[in-house]
């Protein structure tokens, strides 16, 4: 019998609570894991339950970013688990800045937010870089 436990401390926000899919410019690739796929044709299926930690640093969770912050954390998970190349996240960060304009949020925030991601989110998609430290107990 075990007596110990194995588990992870997120901080995570939110979780989604039925699939969204979306149509990527990242064709070429098949990836099928437990929480989301990317199929070569560009499309994107996140399932229900992936949970996510929204806008990052000192932005601000809207309405207009949780769209655009679930598909670039997923792209930028696919990207630090070795599933996609590093040279990926120049699209996952322009991804985010137009889901976002769509979504109504003005120009110059998306504009900030995609400078903010472009200058500060490589050790966020590094891969191997999985912040989750894994822990046991007790």
């Amino acid at each position: 019998m075990n007596t110990t436990i194995t588990y992870r401390e997120r901080q995570y926000k939110y979780q989604l609570l039925e699939p969204y899919t979306i149509n990527t410019p990242i064709k070429g690739y098949a990836i099928k894991e437990r929480y989301f796929m990317l199929f070569k044709n560009g499309k994107l299926v996140i399932n229900a339950l992936y949970a996510w930690d929204g806008a990052s640093g000192p932005a601000v969770d809207t309405p207009s970013f949780m769209r655009g912050s679930l598909v670039h954390d997923v792209l930028y998970q696919m990207i630090r688990f070795e599933k996609l190349p590093v040279e990926m996240k120049d699209i996952a960060d322009r991804l985010l800045h137009d889901i976002c304009i769509e979504d109504g949020m003005s120009s110059l925030r998306a504009w900030w937010v995609m400078r903010a991601v472009r200058r500060f989110g490589a050790s966020s998609c590094a891969p191997g870089s999985d912040k989750d430290e894994i822990k046991t107990a007790p």
